[in-house]
């Protein structure tokens, strides 16, 4: 994970997971219009998993 995802994690979260699959960019969405922070905890959730 390096600076710059975590950078768009917090600034706009469905930025910084675009190329996750197309699935993870509109969950990250709907939890980012639910609220900014779920938004950004999912995103850096998705950025630290280590399978993908």
């Amino acid at each position: 994970m390096s600076f710059f995802r975590v950078l768009f994690a917090i600034i706009f979260p469905p930025l910084s997971v675009i190329d996750k699959g197309c699935g993870s960019f509109f969950i990250i969405f709907l939890l980012t219009l639910c609220g900014w922070i779920p938004g950004v905890i999912g995103a850096l959730v998705i950025l630290n998993n280590p399978k993908n």
